[in-house]
């Protein structure tokens, strides 16, 4: 067929990672700042997609070809890495989120979620993918909570 009568795909805002081709998150320079070592950042300029994939070696990419690599930023972070902080606000972990299953009781993860309606949250900027992480502990902790309940 004659790709003059091929219709394009409409642009719907979504950009995909050029490595993995998991759907990007985007993010606004907060993140880019926080997390993109200074020799790195110019790669990003203003906004750019976090690629959530934590086997991907991309950490951010933008429509421009320019990538940021997970040796890039100047500290790890989850979920690439699972001893990075899960909440970059407040630093819970997945050890804090490993005995809360443990204790039977979410106390540690409620602390958290109080405190992530608090003007001290700064996901936006922050976090590495710019949101907050309440959705990843909870994700988590309904994961390893079903884990121990199988053992």
């Amino acid at each position: 067929m004659n790709k003059a009568f091929v219709r394009e795909p409409e642009d719907d805002g979504r950009a995909y990672c050029p490595r993995c081709k998991t759907l990007g998150r985007p993010v606004d320079y907060g993140p880019l700042d926080t997390h993109i070592r200074p020799e790195s950042r110019a790669k990003m300029q203003d906004a750019a997609w976090f690629c959530a994939f934590p086997r991907c070696e991309v950490a951010y990419f933008n429509l421009f070809g320019g990538v940021v690599l997970m040796d890039e930023l100047k500290a790890p972070v989850y979920p690439y890495d699972p001893n990075a902080p899960i909440c970059a606000c407040f630093g819970l972990t997945y050890d804090d989120v490993e005995a809360d299953v443990r204790d039977g009781t979410p106390t540690r993860i409620r602390e958290l979620l109080a405190k992530s309606k608090s003007s001290e949250a700064q996901c936006h900027k922050l976090a590495a993918d710019g949101i907050c992480c309440m959705g990843a502990v909870q994700e988590l902790y309904m994961r390893l909570r079903s884990q121990s309940t199988r053992t």
